[in-house]
């Protein structure tokens, strides 16, 4: 016996027709009697008298028809409760953030978010990608916020904004008084990469179009996990750097970053769920609040290049060992 099929039930009784209860159902009246029929010989028990006019709950019919409304009554006061749920603004929600956005972007989404979701709690953990995604698959985070696509059928995204690269260039560098970066020769070599951070690298290299791992400079090697510490490098004449917009926000006077021409690359950053979490009205607020706090150029059209990084043989290799 089914949900449908007490509904069935008490559109019978109430109707007391079945062409009627058909109708009000939305299915054929054959179709109706069919499921009346099954209902029956399932229970061993005639619930309505069909040699009647108008049609006539039988006596046990009377109480199966009562418990049936119980029934559907409490069904839909769960469907209420989900809803409900779904749709509370309250509670503890815990939110990953990767590595080279969260310096950035999380100071100016907490003042935001304040406003738009008083009683949340966050717990905001920082980490990488690919750490990320095992998080969400774990249930270990709710939502993380991260560049996408991921290639990975069991989590859902939800696109917020593109954000830009640029280029950090040292006040020598060839292109240091240009309007605009554009790739010489003599970068690819001093690129610097972030330690670990497999997927942020492989957009870089896709940028620069170079193939593998970059070959740097022979005397150091740099273990970096920071993109202020990449800055400083640059600063110190000692590589060549590609980060992202945001880590430049309170630098908009300085010299040492130049935009790329259009197409500019750019890299989506999406908030990232399972695909079992039903909160939408909270993820709907967060990327509203997201979108408000961001500059008002990353807010513009752009022509631009969406940067891939699931699809980069360094982002494979780097998973594999």
């Amino acid at each position: 016996m089914t949900i449908q099929q007490l509904k069935y039930i008490v559109a019978l009784d109430e109707e007391r027709h079945f062409a009627r209860a058909a109708e009000l159902c939305m299915v054929s009246q054959p179709g109706l009697t069919t499921q009346l029929k099954n209902v029956e010989e399932e229970i061993g028990i005639k619930i309505f008298d069909r040699t009647k006019v108008p049609l006539t709950p039988t006596a046990l019919g009377i109480e199966i028809i009562r418990r049936a409304k119980k029934i559907l009554k409490e069904v839909d006061e769960i469907r209420d409760f989900i809803i409900t749920e779904k749709n509370v603004l309250e509670g503890e929600v815990k939110l990953g953030v990767i590595a080279t956005l969260s310096p950035y972007l999380i100071p100016l989404f907490i003042q935001s978010m304040k406003g738009a979701a008083p009683k949340m709690h966050f717990i905001i953990k920082e980490a990488s990608t690919v750490q990320l995604m095992q998080d969400l698959e774990t249930g270990a985070i709710d939502i993380a916020l991260m560049a996408t696509p991921t290639g990975n059928s069991n989590l859902r995204e939800y696109p917020v904004f593109k954000e830009p690269f640029v280029a950090y260039l040292n006040e020598n560098h060839p292109m240091a008084h240009a309007d605009f970066y554009e790739m010489q020769p003599s970068d690819k070599p001093e690129l610097l990469l972030l330690q670990n951070e497999y997927c942020y690298n492989a957009q870089l290299l896709e940028i620069c179009d170079i193939k593998g791992h970059p070959k740097l400079m022979q005397q150091f090697s740099y273990d970096i996990s920071s993109i202020e510490t990449l800055k400083n490098l640059v600063r110190a004449q000692l590589g060549f750097a590609i980060i992202p917009e945001l880590s430049i926000l309170n630098e908009r006077d300085s010299t040492y970053f130049k935009p790329f021409k259009e197409p500019k690359p750019v890299r989506e950053i999406s908030l990232v769920v399972s695909d079992t979490f039903s909160r939408k009205l909270l993820l709907e607020k967060m990327s509203e609040a997201i979108w408000n706090c961001l500059p008002d150029s990353m807010r513009q059209e752009i022509k631009y290049k969406k940067i891939q990084w699931n699809d980069s043989p360094y982002f494979i290799k780097a998973l594999k060992g």
